[in-house]
């Protein structure tokens, strides 16, 4: 199976980047500040103008659990639709019952069309995270992205490599390491994750905003947000991450 680094981007300026970096595949998102929503499909357009690069798009009708209604998920699946005309090439979703089990998704598999599928984060927040592993595979999808269950991929390192040897033991979905990515990251579990080959970043650098007058004290989101800075994907982090998972492994002799 191939490497994989996957740039997670919420604006056309961090595509730009993250293809010019080296990312084999993007994850198109809109609010990567709330954990990313689904986009819109203006921008994965705007992106297929100037590149072929595989995109999958994020469906997540907005912030909080993954515990969804009906209506959501209607129109999840009505959105799928659209951003299949607009050029996706695969997409990422999850849904969990109140239990914390994995829910079934008839109606997003069929609105997906056959296109590749990855199973979102709500591995990391579910009961029993290998076995939502296995049922994924089940399921039909191809990728699992996961921080171990933890607050970031290293913090889940252990829980990661459970799920590699279940794929490898299982056929299994590919496991997608995301979470506090970059390239040291990279580099330490390739070290010590025997099979850790796909990561997901996004390389965030605070970009200044361009105005010039500011008014302080009106927060358009939850107070505190900065409004004067627009995090934006960089190119030097996504092409130190890329050299980093193509550095051949240095087999250490016994002593």
């Amino acid at each position: 199976m191939k490497q994989v680094l996957e740039v997670c981007v919420d604006s056309y300026d961090s595509a730009r980047a993250a293809v010019a970096g080296g990312a084999t595949r993007l994850e198109l998102c809109a609010a990567l500040s709330v954990g990313g929503l689904t986009p819109y499909a203006e921008l994965l357009s705007d992106i297929r103008s100037f590149s072929d690069i595989p995109v999958r798009c994020l469906m997540r009708p907005r912030a909080g659990d993954f515990l969804y209604t009906r209506q959501e998920i209607s129109m999840m699946a009505r959105q799928m639709q659209v951003l299949r005309e607009n050029g996706a090439s695969g997409f990422v979703i999850g849904c969990l019952t109140p239990e914390g089990e994995l829910a079934p998704m008839e109606e997003l598999m069929e609105a997906a069309g056959g296109l590749p599928l990855t199973l979102h984060r709500c591995i990391d927040v579910s009961r029993d995270p290998e076995k939502t592993y296995c049922q994924a595979g089940e399921l039909g999808f191809d990728t699992v992205l996961t921080s171990g269950a933890a607050a970031n991929a290293t913090a889940g390192m252990a829980t990661i490599a459970r799920l590699i040897a279940l794929r490898e033991e299982m056929g299994g979905p590919e496991v997608l390491i995301g979470a506090g990515v970059n390239a040291r990251v990279i580099e330490a579990f390739r070290r010590q994750v025997p099979g850790a080959r796909a990561f997901h970043m996004s390389g965030k650098t605070a970009v200044e905003s361009g105005m010039l007058f500011r008014r302080e004290g009106v927060p358009m989101g939850a107070p505190g947000l900065d409004e004067w800075h627009i995090d934006t994907t960089s190119q030097q982090a996504v092409e130190e991450a890329a050299q980093a998972l193509r550095k051949p492994l240095v087999k250490r002799l016994p002593c």
